[in-house]
Parts: structure tokens; sequence; C-alpha cells
């Protein structure tokens, strides 16, 4: 097996580079308008959110909305959540907003991003007008970071964890490693609270100079429409941030939402959904592996998984006209046409799906 410095390969794409993979498609595409209707194994939001509980709270809060939104406690919320004081969190319309944030707020001579990852971070990088280089893992090495891979210029760098398609779960230790004065290390942990025990989180850590940390309650929760998430981050960071943010950026309904979900019974709540999740993506992993041609990535953490088989785009299409919308890996740097990501489900759709996906893997082969 090749090491991980090896494995992984920087590279500037350069703004125009041809065969760019697509930053801005996401797997929210693969149901909208008339595939609504399909079962929806494209996108990553937990099924069955909000639960009532959080619908009426948030419904309550809708009484108040001729006043302008106030944050405070909201803000307050999220920092107890994390042991923090309230001078280091940052309330956004979900994590998207705050790449954005960053992107134009922060200043950076040679930003990185490791990838295969969400695109987001990337694509708000170059709409701010960087040159941003790539970090490549390889599926050889099962998508895993050695921090020596990182470029010692590099002064601001982006990671997720777990990593959003590759659902891998770096080590906390790994990535503490890439923090140094004068780098901002950006930690995208939108999915961490999907982890049992949210193992390798740096949510809360104050001790790593130049720590971003990410978070959104739009996976866990089902908030995907209501746009909430948060960043954490040394006081004059989130000083920098803010400034660059619209006045009254997140708005009541969706502070309420932070609020609830920092409380002590949602909390206890999610970190049941992860244990589910991870019992339910074990069954997922165990139908896959009844597919020879199919390579799974991981081990995975996060609630999907990403799977490699031949013809995968026209896989893709076929489970289309079966009723079922996956992801497809092409629009990741890092990642080509034979790659697919499926959201973890329960063991019914997960059983269904891999009917639907054996009759295509059967057809395609009768040809």
């Amino acid at each position: 097996m090749p090491s991980h410095t090896a494995a992984a390969r920087l590279r500037d794409p350069g703004p125009t580079a041809p065969h760019e993979p697509d930053l801005r498609h996401h797997g929210d595409a693969e149901v909208r308008g008339a595939d609504a209707g399909l079962t929806d194994l494209a996108v990553n939001v937990r099924t069955g959110t909000p639960p009532a509980w959080l619908k009426a709270r948030i419904a309550a809060s809708l009484d108040g909305l001729a006043a302008y939104p106030d944050g405070r406690a909201a803000r307050r919320a999220v920092a107890a959540r994390h042991g923090l004081p309230t001078e280091r969190v940052l309330l956004t319309s979900g994590a998207a907003e705050a790449f954005v944030l960053l992107a134009r707020a922060l200043p950076a001579r040679r930003p990185v991003v490791v990838h295969p990852q969400f695109t987001e971070p990337e694509a708000a990088l170059r709409d701010a007008g960087h040159e941003v280089g790539r970090v490549l893992l390889d599926a050889r090495d099962g998508f895993r970071l050695d921090p020596a891979a990182v470029p010692d210029d590099a002064d601001l760098v982006v990671v997720g964890n777990p990593t959003n398609p590759t659902s891998v779960l770096h080590p906390a230790e790994a990535l503490a490693s890439l923090a140094r004065p004068g780098r901002t290390l950006v930690v995208d942990e939108a999915f961490m609270d999907a982890v049992p025990g949210e193992r390798a989180a740096l949510a809360g850590r104050t001790d790593l100079p130049g720590l971003v940390v990410l978070r959104s309650l739009t996976k866990t929760w089902g908030l995907a429409g209501l746009r909430i998430g948060y960043v954490l981050a040394a006081p004059d960071t989130v000083a920098a941030l803010e400034r660059a943010q619209p006045l009254w950026p997140v708005s009541s309904p969706a502070l309420a939402a932070a609020e609830a979900c920092c409380t002590p019974r949602a909390l206890a709540e999610a970190a049941a959904a992860a244990e589910a999740i991870a019992v339910d993506r074990d069954h997922l992993l165990a139908r896959l592996g009844e597919f020879r041609q199919i390579r799974t990535a991981g081990p995975a953490a996060g609630p999907f998984v990403l799977i490699r088989l031949p013809e995968a785009d026209r896989v893709r299409t076929a489970l289309r006209d079966r009723g079922f919308a996956v992801r497809r890996g092409d629009t990741f740097p890092g990642l080509g046409p034979d790659w697919l990501r499926l959201a973890v489900r329960d063991r019914d759709t997960t059983d269904r799906f891999v009917t639907a996906l054996g009759e295509v893997l059967t057809q395609r082969r009768g040809r």
C-alpha cells in the first residue's frame, strides 16, 4: 500500500482548468421538481425530521416575526453546549454561509482544500478571487489524510471531518497537528453530531492557534430549508467574520431552532440517532458487500457511504427509473464517474434499494 504522503497529491487546477468538476452541484439537485417523489439516498438529511417538539418550538417563534431577530440567547446556548464563551461563537445561515464569510473576510495567500470533500469551501474561495490549491487523497489509501501532505506554506487549510463524501473520520490528533501560528485551520464538522460520541471532534478546543470549526444543525435535525449553522473560533476571527455578515443574517425561527437543539434533551436525542445511524450503516455496508463489483470507501463513520463500481453514472440513471435517487460522485475533485454516495437509511429502505441495485447490475451484466 502506498504511504499516505505519496497517495496525497497537491495540485492547483487554475481558474480555467479543463474537465473541472461542477463545484456547485449538490445532492438536492437529484430530487427536485418531478424527481421529488424518488426515494432519496442523495441528500444526507436525516429522515423523519424535524421532530414534532422542534417543529413546535419553531412554530412558537412565529408570533415574534414582527421584531428583528435577537441572536443572543441562541448564541449563549451554542456556547454552553461546547463549553465556550459567547465571543467564540458566530451563528450563520447554515454552514454554507460560513464558507463565504471565511473566503471574503480572512486574508489568505495560499489557501488549500483537502479533497474529496464538500465543494462549497473551494467554490467560495474562488468566487472571492483566491487561487486554491488541492490536496487530493487517494482511494488506495482509504482517503486518509497524512498531515505532511499539506504544504507548510498553506496559510488557510480546509478539511472535513467526517468528510463528505468519503465518510472518513480523520483522527483529532492528525487534524490538530495542522494548526500553527499564521495559519487558519478550518475543520468542517457538519456531520460530527452523527458520529457516536462525537469522537475526533475539535469543537470546543481553544488551545489550537487559528482553529475554526464549522457546525451545521440542518443534517441531524432536518432543517435544510431553515438554514442554521455556526462557527467556533477565536474572538478576533469571530469578530472579523461578523463584520462581513449582513445585518440580521439568521432568522428568528432559525435562532429558536438553534437554541432548542442545544438543550440536554436534544443532545440526548442526537446521540441516540447517531447510534441508530451506525447500526443502519452497518446493515447497508453488509448488503453492499453482496456485490463483488462494488467497493466501499472507508471505514465509513458518517451518515453516508461512498461506493465505487463500473459505469456508476449509468447505474445511477437506471436506479432513478426504479425510484431511487443517489448522489453522483464525479462533481467531487479527486473522484470520477465510477463513484456514488449513498445516504444511510432504515433497514427496509436499504433492502428495497439493494433489490433495485441488484436488478440493475444483473441487467447490465446481461448486455
